[in-house]
């Protein structure tokens, strides 16, 4: 849970944007790799999405062709993890859920192959481009790729913003140990609070444009 319930620079705004990380079927359904949570916080994604679908960015998590492919230590990650693979796992399953596809177009899809989207991606440009000031985070995994989303934009200088229930992991004690990092160690850099708190502050309507 958060300390307070009030973002303490006020509303989002226009130039907010929601970026939801990786709520992909491969981590909904029954993989290695399966987020038993994710179906507790999905409706909470849904209610932020479907207020701002042309604010809202999915990113997808894209694994190795193969077992074995990548480069360096990811050959190695993709030789214990060959049963995620897009060869063994089926092209399909890298798509998001069926609940948040249904939101693509106007919002988009952002690909990427490690964990965070700033690296080797043109995400931070389009963004200044678009004038964007304020990233709304959900999505999982807390831990994992919403950690390396999260410290990307904290270093690139974008207002922060976690939703508290919106947030997803396979593990609940490391989940509970990064909520504690980011309400602690991250509290001037990082706002978390829950969807409610996004949803009354950033309400659905909003005059601002698409992303594309």
């Amino acid at each position: 849970m958060s300390k307070s319930e009030e973002l303490r620079y006020g509303a989002p705004g226009e130039n907010a944007v929601h970026i939801c990380v990786d709520m992909q079927r491969m981590f909904a359904e029954s993989t290695a790799w399966k987020m038993p949570w994710l179906p507790r916080v999905l409706p909470n994604v849904v209610a932020i999405a479907s207020a701002h679908p042309e604010r809202t960015i999915f990113t997808r998590f894209i694994p190795a062709a193969k077992p074995g492919h990548g480069v360096g230590m990811w050959r190695h990650y993709y030789e214990r993890w060959e049963s995620m693979t897009i060869d063994r796992l089926g092209p399909e399953m890298i798509g998001l859920v069926p609940e948040l596809a249904q939101f693509v177009p106007p919002a988009r899809i952002f690909d990427k192959h490690v964990y965070s989207p700033w690296t080797g991606t043109d995400l931070h440009q389009q963004l200044c481009g678009a004038k964007v000031d304020t990233i709304i985070i959900t999505g999982g995994e807390t831990d994992v790729c919403v950690l390396a989303t999260m410290l990307g934009a904290i270093d690139w200088g974008f207002r922060t913003i976690l939703v508290t229930d919106a947030l997803c992991s396979s593990a609940d004690e490391t989940h509970d140990a990064m909520m504690d990092v980011y309400m602690n160690r991250f509290a001037q850099q990082v706002e978390c609070v829950t969807t409610g708190t996004v949803l009354d502050s950033w309400p659905g309507g909003a005059r601002a444009g698409s992303l594309s």
